[in-house]
């Protein structure tokens, strides 16, 4: 039990050290939030006329995709801060503290779990400027909130793997996008895969971010969920119980 108090308290001082640098340097977060606006405002007004998804207003259809592909771009900084972290030494020092090696990958974690609620709930907020509206529940949509959060903390462990593997944070960057941007755009977060050529379509279909995008996006529209949330759960799983061992082991052996 004292073991599991120090591991926490550790946990949380490195989640406050993490949130202390977003106040510091304020520019961090407002640039984590223009991209995904851009994106919002791109698609609802210039490609929103021409995307027909039978759900009534273009707006309602995009915004849950959008906030899935916030947090999915947004874990990505997972990685891009632990190796900008082991590139300026800081990582050596931690290792060389008495605390729970588990303290510096979880409060990193949970830090962009933090960040991306916070950028979720601002798009949310710009959505209902421009059409968007929770008609099915405010439950339904925390939930939906909760499921987002969920994914984007799982796939925080695979950024963070990537950033234990390479020397610098552009390379983190590109190693990190590079496989996120087919993910994103092979899914659908834009457009019904029905719309999509048949070879695309299967791996649409499959996609994790197809799952978790089409339950949140009937949490919101009042849609029947269907099998969607438990294939979304076992993807979230799934990751989780393959990435976190392989950073856990990465974290270890860096000498």
């Amino acid at each position: 039990m004292n073991n599991f108090s120090h591991t926490f308290s550790d946990i949380r001082v490195m989640t406050k050290r993490n949130l202390i640098k977003y106040r510091r340097v304020p520019q961090l977060l407002v640039f984590s939030t223009i991209q995904p606006v851009m994106f919002l405002l791109l698609f609802t007004y210039v490609f929103g006329g021409a995307i027909v998804t039978g759900t009534g207003t273009y707006i309602n259809y995009l915004l849950p995709g959008i906030l899935v592909q916030t947090v999915l771009f947004g874990a990505m900084q997972t990685g891009i801060g632990l190796v900008d972290d082991l590139s300026r030494g800081m990582i050596d020092r931690f290792r060389s503290l008495p605390m729970a090696r588990s303290a510096v990958l979880a409060g990193r974690t949970i830090t962009d779990v933090i960040r991306n609620l916070f950028v979720v709930i601002l798009m949310t907020i710009v959505g209902l400027f421009i059409g968007f509206r929770i008609d099915h529940g405010i439950f339904n949509f925390l939930g939906a909130v909760a499921l987002i959060a969920l994914f984007g903390f799982a796939f925080s462990w695979v950024s963070a793997t990537i950033g234990l593997a390479v020397k610098t944070p552009e390379t983190a960057q590109v190693a990190g996008f590079i496989w996120v941007f087919p993910l994103a755009f092979g899914s659908s977060i834009f457009v019904p895969v029905s719309s999509m050529s048949s070879a695309i379509r299967a791996f649409a279909e499959h996609n994790p971010i197809t799952y978790v995008v089409n339950t949140v996006r009937a949490l919101t529209l009042g849609l029947p969920v269907g099998n969607n949330i438990w294939f979304a759960l076992a993807w979230i799983a799934g990751i989780m119980i393959v990435f976190v061992p392989l950073a856990v082991n990465r974290y270890r052996s860096i000498s």
